[in-house]
């Protein structure tokens, strides 16, 4: 019997250290907070890059600037005030990872070019399949999926579904009532990626 508890709290402890290899941050929000894994391993270029953002402290004080119930909630590039922050340059498109755009991941937000991304994310409130990979082409390269929550994703669902209106360059889906991002806070580290990222 004691042998069994042993290689029971073995087991346990394992699947502790190897679900915790993996980076975790936490987005404080004045609607609460959300608790992200990161994947490195499948999208290094991107994880290092919002990463980068986080420990810089980029993040504080920006907002959730386009939210759509059902859909998804984009944040990470606006301030209070809805005007864009300064980005580095832009990183390369890791869309074909074998990752989905499916309820409670995480993937960055780009312009028409896929090679775009920056600093905003969004995290998807749907199983939206449209966003993903097909191919190497303008039209399917997709959007980068490189983490999900793992816990508050109650709290996103408020924010998808807090009433929006038109704000600054925005004609619609900006929330009426502002939602902060206080802080992104890095909680656990995880394992170096070794990606190479564009300079500033």
């Amino acid at each position: 019997m004691h042998i069994i508890k042993l290689l029971a709290a073995f087991s346990l402890l394992f699947s502790t250290a190897a679900h915790a290899a993996n980076p975790q941050v936490e987005i404080k929000t004045n609607f609460g907070n959300i608790m992200l894994e990161l994947y490195p391993d499948k999208a290094p270029k991107t994880v290092e890059n919002f990463l980068r953002y986080v420990k810089d402290g980029h993040y504080k004080g920006t907002i959730f600037h386009r939210v759509i119930p059902g859909f998804m909630i984009q944040g990470g590039g606006f301030d209070k005030a809805l005007k864009q922050k300064p980005a580095r340059q832009p990183i390369e498109n890791e869309a074909a990872n074998g990752l989905k755009n499916e309820i409670g991941t995480i993937a960055m937000a780009r312009t028409s070019d896929p090679h775009s991304a920056s600093t905003q994310f969004f995290i998807n409130i749907a199983s939206n399949e449209f966003l993903n990979y097909t191919a190497p082409t303008q039209q399917g390269y997709g959007y980068t999926v490189f983490g999900k929550v793992i816990q508050g994703m109650e709290v996103a669902n408020k924010i998808a579904g807090t009433p929006t209106g038109s704000g600054g360059p925005f004609p619609s889906d900006v929330p009426e009532k502002t939602v902060v991002i206080d802080e992104i806070k890095l909680v656990t580290e995880g394992p170096a990626t070794g990606a190479t990222l564009p300079g500033k």
